[in-house]
């Protein structure tokens, strides 16, 4: 009894030791417990250590524009034996070995989840309506390197004597240095303003069926390794696979569909539903894990089964944050603590290592620059398109780990491709950045100003910016005092700006007018919904109009450079932006949002046309323009300059409204102004250009004509002007002045030294301060001149063939490698 109950004490206390690690939460160090002995302390402190270490590692490479994965891999390193690791007190006590499978359950989760959202963030109708170039890049660009990788598997096949057959060794590597990171190219041209560019749709395209391929090989190798002898059983897991794909097709999308239509417009989803979905990741993932291919393949196809539109918007704004910023980098601190870089030796291996990089990347950019030559694009793209498809990440990371798993890859050659994954990645951006450099293409049209355009009898291409349906009605007012016609038709660009939050990148949606949208299940589609009917609405009761209603989502930080963009593709010859204040109850003017400031100011900075400023103080409401019953006054105040000249040849567009009443008031500088004003040739010419807009509207006012009204007033200086505006009859609900950047007058000296605007001009800031009298709408217009050190060329400057023979040469190769990849009502990553 003695012994027996000697064994039992023994047994008691075997457990308890075997217990103790395992414990989830201490009593606490006053207790004298250590809280690195429990498992929720501990992997609180390992997920505090690899989110700041990824954070700092974002910060350092931030001038450097790399991608987010290069720093989530160099974290995972730094904490890994390769660099902290090495400290056995470090490595012992914050990533010991009884704690690796808390943390790698934990990164697999975040794995399965972010799988599932690069899943829900493709468009499967994007890949039926590709064009034959996206699929040839993206064949031609897993050929070679596949190619590479059955070659160099002959030799590590060899070294590392793997019970794998060589044919299951030749789809590991040929997967892992012939993949393309769909998420990591889409964050990459975003970063480089290229998504949105013909280059960029058509490497997106291509990176879309090269991930499709991808999965498709990876399944494929994961059954053929886990099933060695039973070549059966790899079938049933081929069979098995597919029969889940058909199941997410035919089951689980149409009743996905079923509960968007009956979700009510306007009301959001129930949390059951949303419930609902997220637990369908798991169990996406254990049945492929149960069938015999990884989890994360399930999560990525059940995302790619759920319909794009309204719910997989809402399912990436609640889990995006969350996935991608908190759960995920676990999953790289988990490769890291598995990549042990000091295990490369030997200058063999170093040399095995550069010529996998060398002839990986080459064999990519070979295939996609054989492609573009067929489709006779220039060299230059077709480098650059192979550049961007050697884009490494997550997926070839995930490859890499199944690899290693079954054991196809020992620690040294695991090392050596995440090496390869980091370098390959990291020399994406510069590289790109050194070779195809957008900003330098040509001018590509000349009416980049109202005057210009307004001399043809040819449509005026207008990019109305609007933040919130708010700034809807005075834009549409404005729009529609400009008096479209059929000899003189706009065509409007209406652009709603979303700033950019918890998604991958920035994103342009084209919204097709004639299809009904979705039901809004959000703030930001509502919004999009009333802001597109309304535009429609205009365009359907007002002639000569024509509407093209687009949303952007991109951090206020680089918007304006969308901004630019669009209106430089589109040939935009004026751009209108609301103010950053809005009028309040009392007649004041309060500020919104001070980054929409910061937007104005950058796109003044650096708009490719004329941009108006405009500010709404009430030019909306029941008094529509085209009704007879109501009349609008719109004031041009006329100093001078380039912006007033732009001003003034808006304003006469509106001549021949109806109900526009147009009053010209030139400030004319009287004689002690007079004195203070230097002489010059630039002087003559600015006041021969001044004469000859203004003769057109003297004329028509000598001529009786009842709407338009031409005033003179001399003024001498400042305070003289502020008299002259304040006492103009308060009838006006329009001015439309020139911000007047570059002009150096008397009449206005003073009134830039107290300016809360400077954006607005000295005038422009007078009319739109909140202790100004007039509650008028204001309109502050800036005419585009180029830009200083300009060595763009455009057709001033050389002859019209010539120019046409640049433009040709320059953009259209990029024209004719067009991907319809993209041409869809939502352009998306």
């Amino acid at each position: 009894m003695a012994d027996t109950s000697n064994d039992n004490s023994t047994s008691v206390l075997e457990e308890i030791i075997c217990y103790t690690p395992t414990l989830v939460t201490t009593n606490g160090i006053w207790q004298g417990d250590n809280p690195l002995n429990y498992s929720l302390p501990l992997f609180i402190l390992q997920l505090t250590l690899v989110v700041v270490a990824t954070r700092i590692f974002v910060f350092l490479l931030k001038p450097f524009r790399q991608p987010r994965v290069v720093s989530e891999i160099l974290g995972g390193l730094v904490l890994g034996p390769s660099v902290l690791g090495q400290t056995g007190k470090f490595a012992n006590a914050v990533f010991p070995l009884r704690s690796v499978m808390v943390i790698e359950t934990m990164a697999n989760v975040g794995l399965l989840y972010f799988l599932f959202l690069v899943g829900l963030e493709m468009d499967i109708n994007v890949i039926k309506r590709v064009g034959k170039k996206a699929i040839a890049m993206a064949i031609a660009g897993m050929i070679l390197p596949f190619a590479v990788g059955a070659a160099f598997s002959f030799l590590l096949h060899r070294e590392n004597r793997t019970s794998l057959n060589h044919g299951t060794y030749i789809l590991f590597l040929g997967v892992a240095l012939s993949v393309t990171a769909f998420p990591v190219l889409a964050r990459i041209l975003a970063e480089l303003k290229l998504i949105n560019t013909e280059l960029g749709k058509l490497a997106l395209s291509s990176a879309l069926i090269n991930d499709m391929f991808t999965w498709v090989l990876l399944a494929l190798a994961i059954a053929l390794a886990e099933n060695q002898s039973a070549s059966l059983a790899s079938l049933w897991v081929v069979m098995s696979s597919a029969a889940f794909v058909g199941f997410c097709i035919f089951a689980v999308r149409p009743a996905v569909s079923w509960i968007i239509s009956r979700t009510p417009e306007g009301e959001g989803f129930s949390d059951f539903h949303i419930s609902l979905i997220l637990s369908g990741v798991m169990i996406s993932g254990f049945i492929t894990d149960a069938i015999g291919t990884h989890s994360v393949f399930g999560a990525f196809v059940y995302g790619l089964a759920i319909p794009n539109g309204p719910l997989g918007m809402t399912l990436v704004e609640k889990l995006e944050d969350f996935v991608s910023g908190l759960l995920l980098p676990l999953f790289f601190a988990i490769n890291g603590l598995k990549t042990n870089i000091t295990a490369i030796k030997g200058a063999f291996t170093w040399g095995i290592l550069f010529l996998v990089i060398f002839l990986g990347g080459i064999g990519k950019i070979i295939g996609t620059v054989v492609v573009a030559i067929y489709y006779q694009m220039g060299l230059r793209e077709g480098t650059s398109i192979g550049l961007l498809m050697n884009t490494k990440g997550l997926v070839e990371i995930v490859v890499l780990n199944v690899g290693r798993d079954h054991k196809v890859l020992d620690d040294e050659s695991f090392a050596i491709m995440v090496f390869i994954t980091l370098v390959m990645t990291g020399l994406i951006v510069p590289l790109v950045s050194l070779i195809y450099k957008p900003s330098r293409r040509i001018v590509t049209y000349k009416r980049r100003t109202i005057q210009t355009a307004a001399k043809r009898d040819s449509e005026l291409r207008v990019l109305v910016c609007v933040h919130s349906p708010i700034n809807v009605p005075t834009i549409i007012n404005l729009l529609e005092a400009s008096t479209p016609s059929r000899k003189n038709p706009i065509c409007v660009y209406a652009l709603h700006l979303v700033e950019l939050t918890g998604r991958t990148s920035a994103m342009l949606i084209v919204h097709n007018t004639r299809k009904p949208d979705c039901p809004a299940i959000n703030r930001t589609q509502a919004q999009s919904d009333h802001i597109i009917n309304a535009f429609e609405n205009f365009e359907q009761h007002a002639g000569g109009v024509s509407v093209q209603p687009l949303t952007a989502i991109s951090p206020y930080s680089t918007m304006h450079e969308d901004i630019c963009n669009l209106a430089e593709d589109k040939r935009v010859a004026f751009i209108i932006i609301p103010f950053h204040k809005q009028q309040t109850v009392d007649g004041g003017m309060e500020a919104t949002n001070m980054a929409f400031r910061t937007i104005n100011q950058n796109l003044l900075a650096h708009s490719p046309c004329s941009v108006g400023i405009l500010v709404d103080r009430g030019l909306t409401g029941s008094n529509r323009l085209a009704t007879n019953h109501f009349s609008r006054h719109v004031a041009v105040l006329f100093f001078g300059g380039p912006d007033d000249r732009e001003a003034l040849s808006y304003a006469g567009r509106m001549l021949d409204h109806p109900g526009i009443h147009l009053t010209v008031m030139r400030f004319v500088p009287g004689e002690e102004a007079m004195e203070q004003i230097s002489g010059g040739a630039n002087k003559d010419k600015e006041r021969r250009l001044d004469e000859s807009v203004l003769k057109e509207f003297r004329f028509k006012s000598e001529h009786d004509d009842p709407s338009l009204a031409y005033i003179e007033k001399v003024v001498n200086n400042g305070e003289e002007t502020v008299a002259a505006i304040r006492s103009m009859d308060d009838i006006h609900n329009l001015f439309i002045v020139g911000r007047g950047q570059g002009i150096i007058t008397t009449v206005t000296a003073g009134l830039t030294d107290w300016s809360e605007c400077p954006e607005l001009g000295a005038i422009g800031d007078l009319l739109a301060s909140s202790d100004f009298a007039a509650t008028a709408s204001v309109l502050v217009v800036q005419q585009y001149i180029g830009s200083y050190g300009d060595t763009w060329t455009t057709p001033e400057h050389t002859g019209h063939e010539e120019y046409q023979h640049q433009h040709e040469r320059h953009l259209s190769p990029i024209g004719r490698a067009h991907s319809h990849a993209f041409r869809t009502e939502s352009l998306s990553v």
